[in-house]
């Protein structure tokens, strides 16, 4: 669909159009499928558009931001006739492009699959405070937070050295591998502790699949969801996640 149509659609909308042009629109829209469809999936995102900025506030907000790139953007492509949209205001060319990146927005969500990044939202953590290790601990902690998983590496490293039967160390140092993709550590240990009959147990069980998932191991993911219990915290999350995957 040539971008010209989208304008051509604002303009119709917008009652922008002599008697003459609409009649022609009207006709075309009649013996084109193609452009009534793209024509019907435009009045729909431009309705939400109305809706999101429909106060006086937001609206003129919107228009100062997008008119100049998409007057731009609009004016560069191929046959682009710029007689043909005089009557055209300039913040028009803002909802028109705007228009088209939610409709791209929405053929790519609805398209695209599930991927890591939709779930990894870690809660800020805060660990147990262990004599000697506190300074250390500290450090893992706000490196965690603050998502600098570099430095949160080599800290939870340390403290690993120091006391590698710790099951939360381990759990926090996996998800930072994960984050790093350093797949192999990271499985190895999610899966040790997935096994294992502690309170991390379903916290590295949902770990482990969602690094299946961020690896394009689709069916390994799966595989591991179904294994997580109803009692575990991530229960509902693996739901929605395995319907995607599905």
């Amino acid at each position: 669909m040539k971008d010209q149509n989208y304008i051509l659609f604002e303009s119709y909308l917008s009652e922008e159009l002599s008697q003459e042009e609409v009649a022609a629109f009207e006709l075309r829209l009649e013996n084109e499928l193609e452009l009534k469809e793209a024509f019907n999936q435009y009045k729909d995102v431009s309705s939400f558009l109305e809706h999101t900025f429909g106060d006086e506030d937001n609206t003129l907000a919107f228009e100062t931001n997008l008119k100049n790139i998409s007057k731009d953007y609009f004016e560069k492509q191929e046959g682009f006739n710029s007689k043909k949209v005089t009557r055209f205001k300039p913040w028009k060319y803002a909802i028109a492009a705007s228009v088209l990146l939610l409709i791209g927005i929405f053929t790519f969500n609805n398209f695209s699959g599930p991927s890591f990044n939709d779930y990894n939202n870690y809660e800020t953590i805060s660990l147990t405070v262990r004599g000697t290790q506190k300074d250390l601990l500290k450090v893992a902690e706000t490196a965690f937070n603050n998502k600098d998983f570099i430095s949160a590496d080599r800290a939870f490293k340390q403290l690993l050295d120091k006391d590698n039967s710790n099951k939360e160390l381990q759990l926090y140092r996996g998800i930072v591998l994960l984050e790093l993709d350093s797949f192999e550590e990271a499985d190895g240990l999610f899966n040790g502790l997935s096994k294992e009959n502690s309170v991390y147990k379903n916290k590295a069980l949902w770990y482990l699949a969602l690094s299946k998932l961020k690896q394009k191991d689709h069916a390994a993911c799966l595989d591991l969801l179904k294994t997580l219990p109803e009692d575990a915290e991530d229960y509902k999350q693996a739901q929605r996640l395995m319907s995607k995957l599905d």
